[in-house]
């Protein structure tokens, strides 16, 4: 454990460019107010405290701002998911082809699920979704698979690290009784669903998924999801059309990890 406080001022500084990141070209105040919690005015100084130092630039026309090239000098030296993503390639690009959906697969990273590889390339605006997108835990089915499969004193690590967070999906972890029996039962069913309050909030609640873990044995590796539209395909019949499926190939890429001599990747 560190032996100092952390400095919140600096945590919510970097909320705010990830928010900023995340929105991509709709990164108004009041959006990223929406997102993070913080007070707008304190939003103000620290988006033009970030454009000051380069990781930032504001559209005056629009009032939105988006991050820089320099941002990216913040991630150099991380490529853990580039090989993971060239592994599972062909068995995403296999499976798109079978069931006609995209998906993601995603490895957990220090408080969310970090997107290694998608599928969605191509598709309409709601549905993208580029590699290196942080999903929220208990608000996607990537984050839940995940959660409900890794080992306890794993879950209770992550828990501990997302229990400020005041987005509505993570309110469950102020009721730990149901959080467990809502991971008991993505167990017992062997895949996630995305969270309602989260399709409404990224995707007007347009869209769904179904996630589920990429383990062999109890080896977890990361989770893979596969997208798909509500207004064409209900839930009831996603379930019954694309469980089986995504089970099977990740099945298939935890064999490809294994083979590769990937380790399962723990906090």
């Amino acid at each position: 454990m560190p032996s100092y406080k952390p400095v919140t001022a600096a945590l919510r500084v970097l909320d705010v460019l990830a928010a900023v990141n995340r929105l991509d070209k709709r990164a108004t105040v009041a959006e990223i107010h929406r997102r993070t919690g913080i007070d707008k005015a304190t939003i103000v100084r620290m988006l033009q405290t970030l454009a000051h130092g380069g990781y930032l630039i504001r559209d005056p026309d629009q009032t939105i701002y988006q991050v820089t090239g320099k941002a990216m000098s913040l991630s150099t030296a991380f490529d853990r998911h580039t090989v993971v993503g060239t592994i599972l390639a062909p068995l995403m690009a296999e499976f798109r082809q079978r069931i006609g959906w995209p998906s993601d697969v995603a490895l957990f990273d220090v408080d969310a699920m970090l997107v290694v590889k998608s599928s969605r390339q191509g598709e309409p605006f709601s549905f993208n979704r580029a590699p290196g997108f942080r999903a929220p835990v208990l608000g996607t089915s990537l984050g839940l698979a995940y959660l409900a499969h890794c080992p306890a004193s794993e879950r209770d690590a992550i828990l501990e690290r997302i229990s400020n967070d005041t987005a509505p999906w993570s309110k469950i972890t102020q009721d730990v009784g149901r959080l467990h029996r809502r991971l008991e039962e993505i167990r017992a069913q062997g895949f996630a669903t995305m969270d309602e309050h989260y399709s409404r909030v990224e995707y007007d609640g347009r869209i769904g998924s179904v996630g589920v873990p990429i383990m062999s044995d109890s080896k977890l590796f990361a989770s893979m999801n596969v997208i798909y539209l509500n207004n064409t395909l209900p839930a009831a019949a996603a379930r019954d059309a694309l469980v089986a499926p995504l089970q099977d190939v990740a099945r298939r890429m935890a064999g490809e990890l294994e083979k590769t001599g990937i380790t399962a990747i723990t906090l």
